[in-house]
């Protein structure tokens, strides 16, 4: 695994932290192709039930490094490659949010600073969202020309609607966490101090909790957006027998009758 994702699993929470925090946590092909490995590794490991992914320092990612493009060193300055392999190394750090996103497991971000561009679409495709009081947001594309990458498109249209959306990225302005809030960007705000611990309690919550209905949740509401409603109730209709069918699905049941916190384990 590289030093700029540092991976810890504790409590059955798999805990992701870029890790590069002088510049921010600014993403390289290193750190997104780390990533990938790791979120991968997450999905197969039987012991791993939620991830959260959160940054090193003081900021969770000022997306792409401005830096290295000013001195012409970023990864889509290399003269050596044509627009097509820098098409396709773009599309392999997708893997990244796409697996955030799309992975049976529920992903939490916890959202410790500045989150700007390329982080705001890592932080968006996570299921949950957590942000200190004092985080700044920013799509920050217009600012150095570029048009949006790393799901903050798709994403930010979903979670806004698509006229918030289309301000936010055409008026690229920093805004507060609180404002963050109001819009839907994210869930909870709280202190500074409190951001780990926050997201940790969500995370440990649900890694202890029912699996196999989460990842059918996880599943049918991303589907929700892109479907017509009689496939959505097919699909429900397929998914929540499929949950019934659970050991945790008869413990819920035997736990709410005898007026106990359930023990769940997960399948």
């Amino acid at each position: 695994m590289s030093d700029e994702l540092l991976v810890e699993i504790r409590n059955r929470v798999a805990i992701l932290t870029m890790n590069r925090p002088d510049v921010l946590n600014a993403l390289t092909a290193e750190m997104s192709n780390a990533a990938t490995e790791a979120l991968e590794e997450a999905t197969r490991n039987p012991d791993v039930g939620c991830v959260l992914l959160t940054g090193a320092g003081r900021g969770f990612s000022a997306g792409g490094d401005v830096g290295n493009m000013q001195k012409g060193s970023g990864e889509f300055d290399d003269k050596n490659k044509s627009l097509e392999q820098k098409i396709d190394g773009l599309r392999a750090g997708h893997s990244f949010p796409w697996l955030l996103h799309h992975m049976p497991k529920v992903t939490i971000a916890a959202v410790n600073g500045a989150c700007a561009g390329a982080g705001m679409g890592i932080a968006m495709s996570c299921d949950l969202r957590v942000a200190s009081d004092k985080a700044k947001f920013t799509t920050a594309y217009a600012n150095v020309g570029f048009g949006g990458d790393y799901g903050t498109t798709w994403q930010l249209a979903q979670l806004v609607g698509l006229a918030k959306a289309k301000e936010l990225f055409f008026l690229p302005d920093v805004f507060t966490a609180e404002e963050a809030a109001r819009i839907g960007l994210v869930n909870r705000v709280v202190p500074q101090d409190k951001v780990m611990e926050e997201a940790m309690s969500m995370a440990e919550r649900i890694a202890h909790g029912p699996l196999v209905s989460y990842r059918y949740m996880k599943a049918n509401l991303n589907m929700s957006v892109t479907c017509d409603f009689r496939t959505m109730l097919d699909r429900e209709a397929e998914t929540h027998l499929r949950c019934g069918e659970t050991a945790d699905h008869k413990e819920g049941v035997n736990a709410f009758m005898e007026k106990r916190k359930p023990a769940y384990v997960g399948r």
